[in-house]
């Protein structure tokens, strides 16, 4: 069951070896987090996404209490495929009764996460929004523990991931170069905010693969606007849903022009979307094929821009202790 879709392009990860597709899927939906999902819906749109050439597979323990887990496994073995043919990461240290970065836990998790996910490895483990635990303790007890789970061959490569981009520099500096292999980092490489972009050349020089997720602000670049939850500003908001409106009269789609903006920079490997439905896999992928082909709707990204240019880079806060 090879890719059809050789349009969707791949970008290397770091120093790892591995080539990832520029949209990766992520399965935090498949956890039910964004409303139900059958298993039936959940096979087909992974079924769907590596037909089309996605080959990324993203998923945590945290995501609907092990549930994504479970069905992701459940929908990669039934592709029939090689196990090299396709790259999953999940991660460690946050669960659904809260969070736990201690080296006992974060190595019987990885067990656990294997079991669910019916595989013998996986390619790369995050310890999952480190900003709410001890960043001292992943330097110390967490990131040690991750390397010894390399060595048995559990997993292949380390990553971390969290909201403050501040967390990365902190952990990085702290740690033998070699030792963190990717950062996964969200909201930050999306129109309304692209502060990722000042720390490539830091993490380049790490050798740090780099993986964004979250293109459309967790819902803020969106039609329907973000969920009530979501922790941004109301100006941020409002700035948004004005950026929203003025597409839909343009007769264009602020969701599409958010995903191309995404892509626009080679240094990072991955786009991380969440996705629930074979339409949004192939609406996703479309937008990626039309950017490899067209580029970006350059005159349309520049009144949105302008629009939020007020709150280009307004983020908010996160939990951070050492």
């Amino acid at each position: 069951m090879a890719s059809l879709n050789p349009c969707l392009e791949l970008r290397p990860l770091g120093n790892t070896g591995l080539k990832l597709s520029c949209v990766g899927f992520g399965a935090s939906p498949l956890g039910n987090t964004f409303g139900p999902v059958s298993e039936q819906d959940a096979l087909a749109t992974v079924r769907e996404a590596f037909r089309l050439g996605i080959n990324f597979f993203d998923t945590s323990p945290y995501y609907g209490a092990t549930l994504s887990e479970k069905v992701l496994g459940k929908a990669l073995k039934a592709l029939g495929v090689p196990r090299n043919e396709y790259i999953v990461s999940t991660k460690c240290g946050r669960y659904s009764e809260g969070f736990d970065f201690s080296a006992e836990r974060v190595t019987r998790s990885i067990d656990e996460s294997l079991a669910r996910l019916q595989l013998d490895y996986v390619d790369i483990l995050h310890c999952h929004d480190i900003e709410f635990g001890s960043l001292d303790q992943v330097v110390k007890e967490t990131i040690p523990a991750l390397q010894k789970l390399k060595e048995a061959g559990k997993i292949r490569f380390i990553g971390i991931t969290g909201l403050p981009l501040e967390i990365f520099t902190y952990v990085l500096d702290r740690v033998p170069q070699g030792s963190v292999d990717v950062i996964l980092s969200y909201c930050h490489y999306s129109i309304n905010d692209s502060a990722l972009l000042d720390l490539l050349p830091y993490l380049k020089s790490k050798g740090v693969g780099i993986i964004s997720a979250s293109p459309l602000a967790m819902g803020l670049l969106t039609e329907n606007g973000p969920p009530e939850w979501h922790p941004a500003s109301p100006e941020l908001k409002a700035a948004c849903k004005a950026a929203a409106s003025h597409c839909k009269q343009k007769g264009k789609n602020l969701p599409k022009l958010a995903m191309q903006y995404s892509f626009t920079n080679k240094d990072i490997s991955t786009i991380l979307v969440g996705m629930n439905s074979v339409r949004q896999v192939q609406e996703n992928v479309a937008a990626a094929t039309e950017f490899a082909t067209f580029g970006q709707d350059g005159e349309m990204l520049a009144e949105v821009e302008a629009i939020l240019f007020p709150v280009k880079n307004q983020t908010w806060p996160s939990g951070i202790q050492q």
